[in-house]
């Protein structure tokens, strides 16, 4: 039953911790100020435009520019052969594959190593390998006259066959796709024993079984990707204005790979950013090319980006075929569990392709307990896009294979799908819980999260609802998803904190906000460490010349660690204050207590605020003997161990069987992120990351053609993204289970809403087709696939399950 309700707490001031008080950024916003790329116009600047292969796999025999370079307003056209005589390096690996376990890290290669995997060319010069990589670059006085010359550079390729998809067959004869690769594959991964798995399924009561795709899909950020270059040959210095979701990162791959200089001779600047979702945090060829070419041209070069380049070469997400297989014993419990996936890497291995493709070995067994596990993954390349670390990055994957074998099995052994979950939750009392694979839960509320969004979508009343929707002619289904994630661990972060001889505050840090709110978030944790206005702090970030060090926002890290290292560096300018303020109190420094940004000696009433603190710091004549002008803090914060934010998510929907069409009636939200700093944030980048996985189930797919490997769904008229009426209004719970693991108690947000929904939404869709006998129905859900799934049970075919590359 569900838990009783509990009397909120007093609201929080409008500045601290766990308020919601309006997020500082939305007025520029508001406004039309914000700061974006293409509003940003230099003197001088010329603008690029790129010729994209038109074949997903050719040998290249010319590329003729002569036309080209003879139009008007062309001030110069580029190639891959251009690129490699001034001796251009390509985009490398960033995390290293997989290695066998117990291999000796002292003998592995380094980070980057073309041994391991080739990196990718900024332009192609002998080889395409995926529709849409560029070979050649005009620039130009204008964009029109840009777009104009390149329509006249004559390509000459002779077309090979092409591999698509995440388990493509080899054609008898084919050319690899990498020549270090033979048979396409990339890595092989295997976790846990395999032996005691196969005993335990031949021991089992029942096994479960799928096989499904969980197809390619693209971010598809309101403000596409794009970049400007300039070159400033006084200092030998360049600048890159681009939307880069990890500033330093891109600013150190261009330095060390690209151009072969030192780091401090780049500057990164990001401005805003009109999302991302984790496609704008890699290092990508338009940015090292229009570097390049404002070099070779004296003047700043200009480059932004249309939808049909962002379907063609943004990095894409998803992309794996999975096979699952859960053994249950005669009382309904878990036993074992094995997975093993196929990830299709596209074309070149992306800086962080590793992460989503081998995220299982950490949170397969999810919010369960399972005693045996095994995984085997595999990397391959295609004849597409590369695939990279978009928005959930692996956790999408990993729960829906879990919760649809979960769904299958109950139905197979005539089983409560939520009892069936309920039985093999890992108990609370358990934690800390260590899985099968080693990893560490320090928390959870797992039975909790299921009760409370069973009491969210009113799971009571649901067969009357059922009844009622089958007299319309519609069929109703509900099912529930639960998830956990890991993030925070393996990266660390350093804020500084200023405090100006007027009392405000200014946060530095690297990490990047592409919509998130970290202005305000980070403002309300510095103001309320040094008890100072919200709107007077500044928070800075995005630039490499202001902010000396970062490591960008990924992977739902930035709170855990960034807010971590912020509170250090809170903590040493209150340190650093209270000297002074024992000075100007003539007092002891252990005498002087701190709160609510006023100092004050111990049991009396003589205090100072943090505004006459921070004016004399910056007075000489007014500071202790030997001490420093200014107040500062800087802080680092590295995590020994990672959050795990969980949830359960619940959906209904109803099902028009003559045409397939899905509605989703209901859709609960459970989400434990920990402590919340503001409530409101959480709650949108939930729902956000839900409607993104709502997207995936029922409408999104970056497909190819199974045989040219030409993009399909190319521009917002072809690729379908969810509407206004595809999303419901949801009906959201936040649990704050505070985290043991970092100083703040927070989890993560910003990419947990997306693993639940696919499960949630193809179960929903599932069990309204019960009486039907459908067993499964592939992602997406479109009308016409489900529409297909009951034509073929009613006339006794069994539905596929798993599609072909083709059309839906």
């Amino acid at each position: 039953m569900p838990e009783p309700a509990i009397a909120e707490p007093p609201a929080p001031p409008a500045a601290a911790i766990g308020a919601a008080p309006p997020r500082k950024e939305d007025l520029r916003f508001l406004r039309g100020e914000g700061r974006f790329l293409a509003n940003r116009v230099l003197d001088g600047e010329a603008h690029a435009v790129f010729v994209r292969a038109p074949a997903a796999h050719a040998r290249i025999r010319a590329v003729e520019t002569r036309e080209a370079a003879r139009a008007p307003g062309v001030l110069a056209v580029l190639t891959g052969a251009d690129a490699r005589a001034d001796r251009l390096g390509g985009i490398p690996w960033e995390v290293r594959p997989p290695q066998p376990e117990g291999a000796a890290g002292g003998s592995l290669p380094p980070i980057g190593d073309p041994s391991v995997a080739p990196p990718q060319p900024v332009m192609a010069a002998h080889r395409v390998r995926h529709v849409g990589e560029i070979l050649a670059m005009v620039v130009a006085e204008t964009a029109a006259r840009a777009r104009d010359a390149a329509e006249l550079v004559g390509l000459e390729l002779d077309e090979l066959p092409a591999a698509i998809g995440a388990a493509p067959p080899r054609r008898p004869g084919a050319p690899a796709i990498h020549a270090a690769f033979p048979d396409g594959r990339a890595f092989t991964m295997e976790r846990g024993d395999a032996e005691a798995v196969d005993r335990a399924f031949a021991a089992a009561h029942h096994v479960a079984r799928l096989r499904s795709v969980n197809q390619r899909i693209l971010a598809n950020p309101i403000e596409t990707r794009g970049a400007v270059g300039v070159y400033d040959p006084d200092a030998g210095r360049y600048t890159l204005f681009t939307p880069a979701g990890k500033p330093h990162p891109v600013r150190d791959t261009l330095a060390r790979a690209v151009f072969g200089i030192p780091p401090e001779w780049i500057r990164v600047v990001a401005g805003d950013i009109g999302g991302g979702f984790g496609a704008k945090n890699v290092l990508y060829p338009e940015q090292c090319l229009v570097l390049w070419a404002a070099r070779r041209l004296g003047r700043p070069v200009k480059w932004i980006q249309d939808r049909i380049e962002a379907a063609q070469s943004d990095m894409q997400g998803r992309g794996q075929t999975i096979s699952v297989a859960l053994a249950i014993d005669e009382d309904g419990r878990f036993t074992a569990l094995r997975v093993a996936a196929v990830a299709d890497l596209g074309a070149h291995f992306a800086p962080r392709a590793v992460n989503p493709a081998t995220l299982h070995r950490l949170i397969l067994p999810s919010v369960y307990d399972i005693p045996l596990l095994h995984l085997r993954v595999e990397g391959v390349f295609s004849n597409a896009a590369p695939t990279c670390s978009i928005r959930g990055a692996g956790a999408p994957e990993s729960v829906f294979a879990l919760e649809r074998a979960i769904d299958i099995a109950a139905r197979e052994i005539d089983a409560d799908p939520v009892a069936l979950r309920r039985r093999n939750l890992i108990p609370e009392a358990a934690m800390p819980y260590r899985t099968a694979f080693g990893l560490r839960y320090d928390c959870g509320q797992f039975a909790r999260n299921m009760d409370r969004a069973a009491a969210l979508i009113d799971r009571d009343g649901f067969p009357a609802r059922r009844v009622a929707a089958a007299g319309r002619g519609r069929c109703r289904g509900l099912a529930f998803a639960n998830l956990l994630e890991v993030h925070g661990a393996g990266i660390g972060e350093v804020a500084e904190l200023r405090v100006d001889a007027r009392g405000r505050p200014t946060v530095l840090i690297g990490t990047q906000s592409s919509g998130q709110g970290h202005e305000t978030v980070y403002a309300q944790i510095a103001a309320e460490a040094l008890g100072a206005p919200l709107a007077d702090v500044t928070v800075v970030q995005g630039d490499t010349d202001q902010v000396a060090e970062g490591n960008g926002t990924g992977a739902s890290r930035s709170l855990i660690v960034g807010g971590s290292a912020l509170l250090g560096a809170a903590d040493g300018v209150v340190a650093q204050a209270r000297a002074v303020a024992a000075h100007l109190l003539e007092s002891a420094v252990a005498d002087i207590a701190f709160a609510g940004g006023v100092f004050r000696v111990a049991g009396t009433d003589r205090a100072v605020g943090l505004r006459e603190v921070a004016d004399a710091a910056h007075d000489p004549a007014r500071l202790p003997a030997g001490a420093a002008p200014g107040l500062s803090g800087r802080a680092r914060f590295d995590p020994e161990a990672p959050t795990f934010p969980n949830g359960c998510h619940a959906c209904e929907v109803e099902v028009d069987p003559e045409t397939g069409a899905v509605e989703i009636a209901a859709y609960a939200l459970v989400q434990d992120s920990g402590i919340q700093v503001h409530p409101a944030i959480v709650e949108g980048q939930i729902q956000g990351g839900a409607a993104y996985g709502i997207g995936q189930a029922l409408c999104e797919d970056a497909r190819c053609d199974p045989e040219t490997g030409q993009v399909l769904r190319a521009t917002f008229m072809d690729y379908a993204m969810p509407r206004a009426s595809d999303i419901p209004s949801f009906r959201f719970h936040a649990v704050e289970l505070p985290c043991a693991n970092n100083p703040l108690g927070v989890k993560a947000c910003g990419e947990s809403g997306a693993a639940g929904p696919p499960p949630a939404v193809v179960g929903a869709i599932v069990d309204a087709l019960r009486g039907f006998g459908v067993r499964h129905v592939e992602m997406p859900a479109t009308p016409e696939r489900v529409w297909r799934a009951i034509r073929d049970a009613r006339t006794g075919r069994a539905a596929a399950a798993a599609p072909s590359d083709g059309p839906a």
